[in-house]
Parts: structure tokens; C-alpha cells; sequence
């Protein structure tokens, strides 16, 4: 790859990318790559957040660059070379897909000149409470808004996410598009992590404060079946900003009926699917959860909380039961009242889910965006 002369119709930029697993990555690779299987010639312009990665590489027909990083402060990669080199990138390509938050958001979309800019908001930042994060947070706004006001259009997961967000005054006044993130079918898994035949419950993302798995830990623990089974799965040994594995594992205690599975990748992820009866996603900051329209996909009820783009997989389907946030005694409840659904009824929900959030259905919506912005059109899309 030669960064100075290829030309790209299409760069996407965020600063954590492959290997490192989140929503926000989920679905910016499976645009970067689903494009790029279209025809499209993509690149992603990320950060060398491991020393061990290539500086570039091509992955899946994406060319994939990366600016070394000197530090990190909180979530965020110091990466003094990432704007300029995600800019030279940007100005040789159709149009810039920009994923906030990102702390060089602001830098970015002033430096890329006339190319258009397609930016997705995945969340309002949250961070767990203290002086360093507030600080953080208040400037990952104030780099948002300036990306936001540069953007010919901006994509959320959902009208629910988009309406209650903070930038949603300046979100309307460009092109607006509610675009599912892009899900996976994972049916066809092994049930290899199921011990016995009680009520296995389940839990994938990333082990951190801000998902609230030690009121998921809690609720379980209610259930006083010796044979139900507690799954929790997700990486906690390189999360951004720090893992909570500290505090689930004290609310854990001495009930062996509760596994830590760790990082699943792959087929490991549909074993895990199969392996279980309710999705729970317990997060007291959420704007849609991947992980729970998988689940639903794969006839898999989900219990989540009752918070703004994070409910919109479950409201949208009825496919689920919605909690209020840091609940125990009505997380419990809903788990069992899911647990008790017939399998008739899983699976029309199941077939809604799949025609929802399929990741073909997002790209078709992507693909359109795209080639708005690029052709400086004003459509009026809709999926």
C-alpha cells in the first residue's frame, strides 16, 4: 500500500479498529468490509493501539492504516499523527465516514477540505463518574458538535437514540438517516457452554462499569435453581479505560453456577448463542447492543434496559422485556418471565429480527448515504 497515490472512494475513521472489539467497531468494520465487497475501494484510518500491529495491512479487501500512539488518556489513543494522516487519506477519497465519538473528530473534518463527510454517531460519551472523565467527556462534545456541523449527513442506530441525544439540535439540520448497526445471523452453533438442562441465561459485551453486569450478577443470584446457569462473556484484559472484572467477580462470590467466560470470537460467539435461553443486557449506558439483536435473531428473548436507543431493538420487535436501569428484582422478573415464552413465539420473532437487522439491510442504507454525500444529493431514504 502506498498512502500517497492510492485513491479511495470510501475511508472510515475511528481509532480503535481489528482487533479490538466493540459496538462502534462491530459496525465499522462490517461497513468497511461489506463496501469493499460491493466494490468500493475503502481504506480505514485507525490507530496503532497495540505495538504489535502493522502500521498497514490489508484486511478482508480493506487497506488499513494506523498512526502510532505515545499514550493513552482514559478511552482515548494519543495519536499526534492520526488527524493528518486520516485528512491525506480522507482528501483522496469519494467521502469520509466519520464514527464519533472520536477526541480528533473536530481536528479531522476541518483538515479534509472538500471531501463530504458521513458522520455516525454511535453514543453520547459516557464514562464512569470522576474529574479526569468529565473533563473528557466535555471535550469529546465539543469535538462531536464541530464534526456534526461539517457532516453533508449523520447516521444514529435508531430515531429513539438520535432524538434523545444532546447533538440531536444540530443532528437535524443536516441530512438524517436512523440506520440499525449491521448484525450478524450466528445460528447454527454448538451448545458447548451449557452444563445441564436449567435456565441458562447470558451476557457478551465488554466487561466495564458502564454495562452494569454486577446488577445482572445480582438478579441471577435471586433464582434459587441449583441447575440455572449465569453466562458472562466479553474481553476484560484490553478494554479501553479499564474493566470492572474486579467488581462482577466480588458480587460472583462463592455461586459456582456463574461462569466468566472471557473473549469470544467467531464460532465460539454462536456456541454461546446456542448455549443459552435469555439475552440479558443490564447496561446503564446503551445506544443500541449488537449483542442483543444477535440473540433476538437467533430466536433469543432479551431483557435490557428501558434507556434510549438501547431499548430500540426490543421495542421495535417485542422481542424482549424492558427494565429499568441498576434493578435487580425486576431484571430477575423479566429473566424468568422470558425464560417462560413458547417456541412458537420465538420463532416469529425470531424471522422479525432476522428482517430488521440483518447486515444486509444496513448496507443497502449505507451504500445509499454513501453515494449522497459523494454526488452532493438530498435523498429521502428510509429502511
Amino acid at each position: 500500500m502506498n498512502e500517497t497515490n492510492t485513491r479511495y472512494d470510501l475511508t472510515v475513521a475511528l481509532t480503535y479498529y481489528e482487533p479490538y472489539v466493540s459496538g462502534l467497531t462491530h459496525t465499522a468494520r462490517t461497513v468497511a468490509e461489506g463496501m469493499a465487497a460491493r466494490g468500493w475501494r475503502v481504506a480505514v484510518a485507525t490507530t496503532r493501539h497495540e505495538r504489535s500491529l502493522p502500521s498497514r495491512e490489508t484486511i478482508a479487501g480493506v487497506d488499513v492504516y494506523r498512526a502510532p500512539v505515545l499514550g493513552r488518556l482514559s478511552r482515548t489513543p494519543l495519536s499526534p499523527g492520526y488527524p493528518a494522516m486520516t485528512a491525506r487519506l480522507a482528501r483522496r477519497s469519494g467521502v469520509l465516514h466519520l464514527n464519533l465519538p472520536m477526541a480528533d473528530a473536530a481536528i479531522v473534518a476541518n483538515l479534509v477540505r472538500r471531501t463530504p463527510i458521513v458522520s455516525t454517531l454511535h453514543i453520547d460519551l459516557y464514562l464512569p463518574p470522576g474529574l479526569l472523565n468529565t473533563v473528557a467527556m466535555r471535550a469529546s462534545d465539543v469535538t462531536s458538535r464541530s464534526a456534526i456541523r461539517r457532516s453533508a449527513a449523520v447516521v444514529a442506530y435508531s430515531e429513539d437514540q438520535a432524538h434523545d441525544s444532546k447533538f440531536w439540535p444540530l443532528m437535524r439540520r443536516r441530512e438524517f438517516q436512523a440506520i440499525p448497526a449491521p448484525c450478524l445471523d450466528r445460528r447454527g452453533g454448538q451448545p458447548s457452554y451449557r452444563k445441564g438442562g436449567g435456565l441458562h441465561v447470558g451476557f457478551l459485551g465488554r466487561i466495564v462499569e458502564d454495562k452494569g453486569i454486577v446488577y445482572l450478577v445480582r438478579a441471577f443470584r435471586r433464582i434459587t435453581d441449583p441447575d440455572a446457569r449465569l453466562l458472562i462473556a466479553g474481553n476484560y484484559l484490553t478494554v479501553a479505560g479499564g474493566d470492572n472484572l474486579a467488581d462482577v467477580r466480588a458480587e460472583i462470590g462463592e455461586d459456582r453456577r456463574i461462569a466468566v467466560l472471557g473473549e469470544l470470537r467467531g464460532r465460539e460467539i454462536d456456541d454461546f448463542y446456542a448455549s443459552i435461553d435469555v439475552f440479558a443486557l443490564p447496561s446503564v449506558a446503551e445506544s443500541f447492543g449488537i449483542v442483543q439483536a444477535e440473540a433476538m435473531m437467533c430466536g433469543i428473548p432479551s431483557v435490557t434496559t428501558n434507556l434510549p436507543g438501547g431499548r430500540s431493538p426490543v421495542t421495535s420487535t417485542g422481542f424482549g422485556k424492558l427494565v429499568p436501569p441498576r434493578d435487580p428484582e425486576a431484571l430477575e422478573s423479566a429473566i424468568l418471565e422470558m425464560a417462560a415464552t413458547s417456541r412458537d413465539w420465538r420463532e416469529e420473532k425470531a424471522l422479525l429480527a432476522r428482517e430488521l437487522f440483518s447486515s444486509d439491510r444496513s448496507l443497502d442504507a449505507y451504500e445509499k448515504t454513501f453515494a449522497s454525500a459523494r454526488t452532493g444529493m438530498n435523498p429521502n431514504f428510509g429502511i
